[in-house]
C-alpha cells in the first residue's frame, strides 16, 4: 500500500472513532455493547480485515501501518476495536501465516468482510502464561480429530463464528510441546460456552468460558503442522503485543487530551486550575511519557517488518505502554478531581479499561522474563 492510500485510510479511521464512535461511548459502557450500526461502519471500511492479506480481501497492511491505526482505535473505548480485533489479530492471523491455501481461502474472505468473527482459545484456568499447564486435549479419531477440555477468557467467545482452538495432541510432551492448532466451527456439537464474563472495565468487549465436550472436527481442520501449535501462538502474540502497546498509546493520548480541556476551563478560586503548577505538572508526565510510548512503538515496529526483532522488542513495547497508560489515566483522575470518580465521566471509564492492558496477552511480569531471558540469551547464557 503506497502513503497516499494509507494516509487516506487512517484519516478515515480518525473521522470514524471521533465523530461517530466517541460519541456513543458512554452508551456502549451502560448497555455492554457494541451497536450494529457501529459493527456495519467498521465492515463497510474493511477494518475487520485490515491486517488479513490483500489476496483473500484485506488491506494487507504492515506492523508499521498496523500501529498506525491502532494509534487511532485506542483513541476511544476498546470494546470498539475488540469488536473486530481478533479477526485480525491472534485468530486471523494464524490461518492467514500458517494455515493451508484451503483454509485460507475458506476462511480469511469472510473473516475480511466481517461475515464471521474469529476468536483465538488458548487460555484455561491453569494455563495463562505458562503452556504447561494446557489440559484440553485433541486425540486422533478416524480421519479427524476429538477435542476436549475447556477454555478462559476468550475475547468474543459470545459472537464466534469458528474458534482457533489450541490442544495438547501428544500428552507425553510437556511445556509447549505437542500442542497443536485448529479451526473449529463454534456451531460445532459439543461446544457450547459459559455465561457472558462480568468485568471491572472494558464494557462491550465479551468474554466467556468455552467448553469442548467430545467435539469432532475433521482432519483439515488441523492448522499447521502437529505439535508445533503453541509456537504459532507465540508468534502471532507477539505482533499482538506491539498492537496492545499502540492503543495504549491511543488510551493515553484521550485521558491527556480530556485532562487539558478540563484543566484549562475548570475554575478553583476563580481561576482554572491549570494555572496551579502541579496540575500542570501531573499533565506534563503524561505528555512525556505518551511522547515516549508513541516513538518507543513506531521504531519497535520499523525492526518487526524488517525482521530483526519480532519477539524482544514487542514485548518491551507492551510492558512500557501498558503500565505508562495506567499511570496516565490515574493522573488524569487526579486532574479531575472528585469529577474524575463519577462515571459519567470518560476519565473514569479508562481508568477501569486501562487495568486490563497489563494482564492480557501477557502480563507485565511475563513481558519482563521474556525480554530479560531473550536479551541474555543473546549473549550466550544456555537455556536451564
Amino acid at each position: 500500500m503506497d502513503a497516499e492510500d494509507f494516509t487516506q485510510i487512517r484519516n478515515a479511521v480518525r473521522r470514524l472513532v471521533r465523530e461517530v464512535v466517541v460519541p456513543r461511548e458512554e452508551e456502549i459502557d451502560l448497555d455492554d455493547r457494541i451497536p450494529e450500526e457501529l459493527r456495519g461502519a467498521a465492515a463497510e471500511m474493511g477494518l475487520f480485515g485490515y491486517a488479513l492479506p490483500e489476496e483473500y480481501g484485506g488491506l494487507g497492511v504492515d506492523m508499521r501501518e498496523d500501529v498506525e491505526l491502532a494509534f487511532e482505535f485506542g483513541y476511544t473505548t476498546p470494546a470498539f476495536r475488540s469488536l473486530f480485533g481478533t479477526n485480525n489479530g491472534i485468530a486471523g492471523q494464524v490461518i492467514a501465516r500458517f494455515g493451508s491455501e484451503e483454509q485460507k481461502k475458506t476462511y480469511l474472505p469472510r473473516l475480511a468482510a466481517g461475515e464471521l468473527i474469529g476468536s483465538f482459545a488458548l487460555t484455561e484456568a491453569e494455563a495463562g502464561s505458562d503452556p504447561a499447564g494446557l489440559r484440553t486435549s485433541a486425540r486422533r479419531d478416524g480421519e479427524g480429530w476429538v477435542l476436549n477440555g475447556a477454555k478462559r477468557y476468550i475475547t468474543n467467545a459470545p459472537l464466534a463464528d469458528l474458534f482457533v482452538v489450541f490442544a495438547r495432541t501428544d500428552p507425553e510432551e510437556k511445556g509447549g510441546r505437542g500442542i497443536s492448532s485448529f479451526v473449529v466451527d463454534a456451531k460445532a456439537p459439543g461446544v457450547s460456552l459459559g455465561a457472558k464474563d462480568v468485568k471491572m472495565g472494558q464494557s462491550g468487549a465479551w468474554t466467556s468460558e468455552v467448553f469442548f465436550d467430545d467435539v469432532h472436527v475433521p482432519a483439515d481442520a488441523l492448522v499447521g503442522e502437529e505439535g508445533r501449535g503453541y509456537a504459532k501462538a507465540l508468534t502471532v502474540l507477539s505482533r499482538g503485543r506491539l498492537h496492545i502497546a499502540a492503543l495504549c498509546v491511543g488510551m493515553a493520548q484521550r485521558v491527556l487530551d480530556e485532562s487539558i480541556a478540563y484543566a484549562a476551563t475548570a475554575k478553583q478560586g476563580g481561576a482554572p486550575i491549570g494555572r496551579f503548577q502541579l496540575v500542570q505538572a501531573l499533565i506534563a508526565d503524561v505528555h512525556a511519557e505518551l511522547l515516549a510510548g508513541r516513538a518507543m512503538v513506531r521504531e519497535v515496529a520499523a525492526r518487526y517488518d524488517s525482521g530483526e526483532d519480532t519477539s524482544i522488542g514487542p514485548s518491551s513495547a507492551k510492558l512500557w505502554c501498558s503500565e505508562m497508560v495506567g499511570r496516565a489515566t490515574d493522573r488524569a483522575v487526579q486532574v479531575h478531581g472528585g469529577l474524575g470518580y463519577l462515571r459519567s465521566t470518560p476519565v473514569e471509564r479508562f481508568y477501569r479499561d486501562a487495568r486490563l492492558y497489563r494482564l492480557y496477552e501477557g502480563t507485565s511480569e511475563v513481558q519482563r522474563v521474556i525480554v530479560g531471558s531473550g536479551l541474555l540469551r543473546a549473549a550466550g547464557m544456555p537455556r536451564g
